[in-house]
């Protein structure tokens, strides 16, 4: 059957299409995303203003005490509103999710920098703000086709809610009865450089992979993708399963929660093995021989975890 005149000139035109579309999403969500997220961020000037102007009576009597915490909820409610104004749709959807993240790294930052016996705390409200968004942001930035609501990953499954749920209850309670369990800065600190560095290892991970990165295991293959095995690739074969594994550990041991250091490390552990196991089966049937090969040379990077076993 013979090619239809203008067949190929059209393909290109689609292409070059869906790749403008992909451009306009980034430059318009991932703005709006920035700019709410640094709106809700700002929650930080209330104690500052607090702190270097209380010598002025309103500002000592509206931004301090009881009355700072008010004016914090009355901050995020009108920046709310505000964002209700100016974005419409899908994009306030977008604004309110970044918005949220950036007000809870900013009482993160608040909680760290105060006087109090919650620091740790505020270091895990900005590790876990910071991974929701950077997750949004950096797909926007390196694959912008794939870009949705579900990018942020704060509905992830029901049980990475039920998880991050039980780490709050299980710090508030042992907080109350076992209070100097909670203030063993040194595991703290190694809790943090985990966090650190599992959040550093993941990033690299997807801007290494670019285009090929999606937050969804895809069972067809792209044109445009392709086997990545550079970079921390030539490490591991799943770095950013790695990078997120410790992340996850990291944040329980910051918290100084044993049950969920246990619980967590072995959820977070299978999970990653079946995850792991089903990616291998589309990547071998993308790839064949060379994926088998690179299979053979590169660890998965995860204690334990083959991938999908192959037949002798």
């Amino acid at each position: 059957m013979g090619k239809i005149p203008g067949q190929k000139t059209r393909d290109l035109t689609d292409r070059n299409l869906s790749f403008n579309m992909a451009g306009n999403k980034l430059v318009l969500e991932g703005k709006t995303s920035i700019i709410s997220f640094f709106c809700g961020l700002c929650v930080v000037l209330i104690p500052f203003i607090a702190s270097v102007a209380s010598h002025i009576d309103w500002v000592f009597d509206y931004l301090t005490g009881f009355n700072g915490k008010i004016a914090t909820l009355v901050y995020i409610t009108v920046i709310n509103g505000f964002l209700l104004l100016i974005y419409k749709g899908p994009l306030y959807k977008v604004a309110v999710r970044a918005c949220f993240l950036g007000f809870a790294f900013g009482c993160g930052v608040i909680i760290s920098c105060a006087d109090t016996t919650w620091t740790h705390f505020g270091w895990y409200m900005c590790s876990l703000a910071f991974f929701h968004y950077s997750e949004y942001l950096v797909t926007a930035i390196i694959n912008p086709r794939s870009l949705s609501l579900d990018s942020f990953l704060l509905n992830h499954s029901f049980e990475y809610t039920v998880a991050a749920a039980s780490s709050w209850v299980e710090f508030i309670v042992e907080k109350l009865l076992f209070p100097d369990v909670k203030q063993l800065s040194w595991l703290s600190v190694l809790g943090l450089l985990m966090v650190v560095c599992g959040e550093f290892l993941r990033k690299m991970a997807m801007f290494t992979a670019g285009s090929n990165f999606n937050h969804i295991v895809q069972n067809e293959k792209s044109q445009s993708h392709i086997l990545v095995t550079s970079g921390v690739y030539a490490f591991f074969r799943h770095p950013s399963y790695v990078g997120w594994f410790y992340w996850s550990i990291g944040t329980q041991i910051m918290l100084c929660n044993p049950v969920c250091i246990l619980g967590y490390t072995l959820a977070s552990w299978r999970f990653f093995r079946e995850r792991i196991e089903e990616e291998e089966i589309s990547l071998i049937h993308f790839f064949g021989e060379d994926y088998i090969e690179y299979k053979r040379k590169v660890p998965s990077g995860l204690p334990l975890i083959t991938g999908i076993r192959m037949a002798s």
